[in-house]
């Protein structure tokens, strides 16, 4: 059996990052799921490669404080405090906080199975 408590405030965020990620799992020694903690300030993203989808990676991003937008290729979601939003593999999607946002968003997200398998999106 394995157990951790860990802080995210203890880990160093990710550098060269567009927003400010701390890697949870990887303090835990998860390795069967992305588990990360994101600070988004307005104007800023969360992914690395702007729109991307994922070939098996399923990423769902939970809300604790601030709007989240989420940009599809059909629609920009808004997703508030206590709610999440939900990419299926194959599904493009860029994440960031509007740059007219009063405040920034903290964000939870999670993927699974945990691989590096984000391409860039172009649109079709």
């Amino acid at each position: 059996m394995g157990y951790h408590v860990v802080d995210p405030a203890d880990l160093e965020p990710e550098p060269d990052r567009p927003s400010e990620m701390r890697y949870v799992s990887e303090a835990a020694g998860m390795e069967r799921l992305g588990l990360r903690t994101y600070a988004v300030e307005p104007g800023k993203e969360i992914p690395l490669s702007g729109m991307h989808y994922h070939d098996e990676q399923e990423e769902a991003f939970y809300v604790i404080s601030g709007t989240l937008s989420v940009e599809t290729p059909d629609e920009t979601y808004r997703v508030a405090a206590d709610q999440f939003f939900v990419a299926e593999p194959g599904s493009p999607h860029r994440a960031h906080v509007a740059d007219e946002a009063d405040e920034a968003a903290r964000v939870i997200g999670v993927g699974a199975p945990p691989v590096s398998d984000g391409h860039s999106y172009e649109g079709e």
